[in-house]
């Protein structure tokens, strides 16, 4: 058991340490079920909150499964994976050496299409923040952003001046986010994205999907189509 604590219990970080040496020692061997987050907390004399958060990052790391209902085990073969942090648009043209634009096309205030009710899992006249956006590099259109907000998850955005900060960086920097989903692919510009982008219609533009949960509630859906010759980069 680890030795050290902060003030009399241990911090989440040691609870990991603790957690990640008995699944390298095989005390916890590939695809055992291990104690569930009550024991594991009794056992180190932490809060159960503390465990969540180690386990969490254990899972995150590629050492653990976790399952709702299910509990958590170790992975069979731990998995290394890529570390994609939200983008802050601005930031990324900045240290590309551009300077960054930002215009802010349309903002609603309206239940969304059945199909974005649906993907946020919300009921069909929940009245959700519909943004469209251009960030631009040097003047040149760089990524145009479809979004929609769940003011229910997010008041405080409704309140926001969304012409002068952009949703992208004003979400970055105040809402947190536990889990959520993201699609990277090829997709053919719109006509408004085909306006925005000074491209033709049904050019393929790279484009990203993501959405944010924050623990049960959906905070954003967004989708951006980069401008031709974008490239991402992962570290791994």
């Amino acid at each position: 058991m680890p030795s050290e604590r902060r003030g009399g219990a241990l911090g989440w970080q040691a609870v990991r340490d603790e957690a990640l040496r008995r699944i390298r020692a095989r005390e916890w061997p590939p695809g055992a079920l291990i104690p569930n987050e009550a024991d594991l907390a009794a056992e180190l004399g932490c809060a159960r909150t503390t465990v969540n958060r180690a386990l969490r990052d254990l899972a995150g790391a590629g050492y653990l499964d976790r399952r709702r209902k299910g509990g958590t085990r170790v992975m069979q073969t731990p998995l290394r994976k890529a570390i994609l942090p939200i983008p802050v648009i601005r930031q990324e043209v900045e240290a590309r050496g551009g300077s960054h634009g930002y215009r802010l096309l349309s903002r609603h205030l309206a239940p969304g299409p059945a199909a974005v009710q649906a993907r946020l899992s919300l009921p069909p006249d929940t009245p959700l923040l519909h943004l469209r956006a251009l960030h631009l590099i040097d003047d040149r259109p760089y990524v145009h952003e479809d979004r929609w907000i769940n003011p229910d998850a997010v008041p405080a955005i409704l309140g926001v001046d969304l012409a002068r900060i952009d949703a992208n960086s004003w979400l970055v920097q105040h809402v947190p986010f536990t889990h959520g989903e993201l699609v990277l692919g090829a997709g053919a510009a719109d006509e408004a994205t085909a306006a925005a982008m000074d491209c033709l219609p049904g050019t393929a533009l790279f484009t990203m999907e993501r959405l944010t949960w924050l623990n049960e509630a959906p905070v954003t859906l967004v989708t951006q189509h980069f401008a031709p010759g974008y490239r991402l980069g992962l570290s791994f």
